[in-house]
């Protein structure tokens, strides 16, 4: 998770309502299986890792992002939180990569360095901006490299060696309004609009209006949709088929 996208709100990310919908729909992808630990991978702030463990969906979590500073690192960490700068082995049992991987040239090659150092089993929830044609100066202003389809988002993660399990779009009833402002954008201005976050503090009305309506949506849309949405998401798993080739070589 970008920490440039998360100081654009300018508060707690964890009382906006983009992050609220979006750790909702994450919590609503892993289902009720318990969780012993969370690796969060790129995890800026955390915000997703501490509504985990905080709601007692996960027992604990450690926060990784190369781009910390030690002071941070040193100030936040607590008894089930941690956050580090690098990990040598990966021993919890889910991993997220929210929001990551649109973030470097070679996105197979890092998701399959933590599938390669994850137990057999290990479950990995992905998400990724969705589809090309939404891109925008927000995409350049968080130093994006591509957005994916559904079927991009699969075929990174086989590639890698997991096996995915399930796959949706989210914020889909945000679709028609991102894709008519994107494409407005990019007509009008040419290419000349400044790099910018689109992601704006909100009104505590429309705070909650917003957070109602992705309920709504996370309840009656987001378990089927695989047609259209702002964000797509993959849960995959890491078979152990992989363990196995990995030990024998």
């Amino acid at each position: 998770m970008d920490l440039k996208e998360e100081k654009s709100i300018g508060g707690d990310p964890a009382a906006h309502w983009y992050y609220i919908s979006k750790g909702r729909a994450i919590k609503a992808l892993l289902g009720p299986e318990p969780i012993s630990s969370v690796l969060d991978v790129g995890a800026g702030s955390g915000v997703f890792s501490k509504m985990l463990v905080e709601e007692g969906r996960a027992e604990s979590a450690v926060c990784l992002d190369p781009g910390y500073e030690q002071e941070f690192v040193g100030a936040r960490s607590a008894d089930r939180i941690s956050y580090v700068r690098k990990v040598d082995e990966v021993y919890a049992d889910t991993v997220l990569m929210i929001d990551v991987i649109e973030h470097v040239d070679d996105d197979v090659a890092l998701i399959r360095d933590y599938a390669n150092r994850a137990k057999p089993g290990a479950r990995f929830l992905v998400s990724v901006p969705a589809f090309q044609f939404l891109w925008s100066s927000h995409d350049e202003f968080l130093e994006h490299r591509r957005r994916y389809t559904l079927e991009d988002l699969r075929r990174t993660v086989e590639a890698a060696g997991l096996t995915p399990v399930r796959e949706r779009y989210f914020f889909g009833l945000l679709f028609p309004a991102a894709a008519a402002v994107r494409l407005a954008e990019r007509s009008l201005a040419k290419g000349e609009k400044p790099a910018e976050s689109q992601l704006r503090p909100a009104p505590e009305w429309l705070n909650k209006s917003l957070v109602a309506i992705h309920d709504i949506e996370r309840a009656a849309l987001f378990p089927f949709n695989r047609i259209a949405g702002v964000t797509a998401f993959c849960l995959a798993e890491k078979p152990a088929a992989l363990a196995q080739e990995k030990t024998a070589a």
